[in-house]
């Protein structure tokens, strides 16, 4: 596989390999005969170009961090099979799709042969992210300093995140029997707010529930490595990582769009190219 500018991308991303991380991933590309990438939408890409039709709905980008990976890795056969919306359950289950597509049980991809998979997934399960960004921008008129969708969701989201945990260690079990000899690596999901400051024009909510937003994502984080921990699998922390690369970031360098949704260019709340290229070079750095 091909892909020479999307490997500059990883070149060129605000994380560059070390040259002793970057000897030890050479050394170990000879291993990846087969690589199977599963997850939802901050794997799958949407509106990234360029999007592939199989199924159109999922939004499924050439551009995403697992084609780079792949791309990087050389790996012999490279299957992605992530899709928009996917949870937990559209491991075992079809996804039904916009455009009247499916998109099969993504476990099915997975081969006794495989030895790489990447697992990008639970951000969906209970609704929690989609609730955040359906209710939260909406909120913020009421109280602009203060933190209106924390006190609205007065800690539900919390609660869901807890059982978010024990639904991946069931999915990577599940992985382990399909693939036994696979590494399975269960990639986080990278920082949407910055640690300081605000930009209500490009991430609308109030000042207050910035804070609350990045500590949703550290408690979905830790949930998922240590699902990872507790599922045989290794967790690549993508939140720390992506300091600085916020929706709030300026000159090129965020890694995730803020509320204004670009179909030729990604979705809203949701990883830009940058981004992917950015992870890729987080999950690479990681193969050692």
């Amino acid at each position: 596989m091909r892909i020479p500018r999307l490997l500059t991308a990883v070149v060129s991303a605000a994380i560059l390999l070390p040259a002793s991380a970057t000897a030890a991933t050479a050394a170990s590309v000879a291993s990846i005969g087969s690589y199977v990438a599963l997850g939802d939408s901050y794997t799958s890409g949407p509106f990234i170009p360029v999007q592939r039709l199989d199924p159109l709905g999922c939004g499924r980008s050439t551009a995403n961090y697992p084609s780079v990976l792949a791309a990087a890795l050389h790996a012999g056969r490279f299957t992605d099979v992530s899709c928009a919306g996917a949870d937990t359950t559209n491991m075992t289950r079809p996804q039904g799709v916009p455009f009247n597509g499916t998109n099969p049980p993504q476990l099915g991809a997975l081969r006794i042969d495989t030895d790489l998979v990447t697992l990008g997934i639970g951000g969906n399960d209970y609704d929690v992210f989609g609730s955040l960004i359906s209710t939260c921008p909406g909120l913020r008129a009421s109280d602009p300093t203060g933190s209106p969708c924390e006190e609205h969701f007065d800690g539900s989201v919390t609660s869901a995140i807890g059982n978010i945990g024990p639904r991946v260690e069931a999915v990577l079990a599940a992985i382990h029997e399909r693939s036994p000899r696979a590494r399975v690596l269960v990639v986080g999901y990278p920082r949407i707010a910055p640690e300081k400051g605000y930009c209500p024009d490009v991430l609308p909510f109030a000042d207050g529930d910035y804070a609350w937003l990045n500590s949703v994502e550290a408690d979905l984080n830790r949930a998922l490595e240590d699902a990872a921990s507790n599922g045989d699998a290794e967790f690549v922390d993508t939140f720390g990582p992506s300091r600085g690369h916020d929706a709030c970031a300026r000159g090129g360098s965020a890694w995730i769009n803020g509320r204004n949704q670009n179909i030729f260019e990604a979705a809203a709340y949701h990883p830009l190219k940058t981004g992917m290229a950015g992870v890729a070079a987080v999950v690479l750095k990681s193969l050692h």
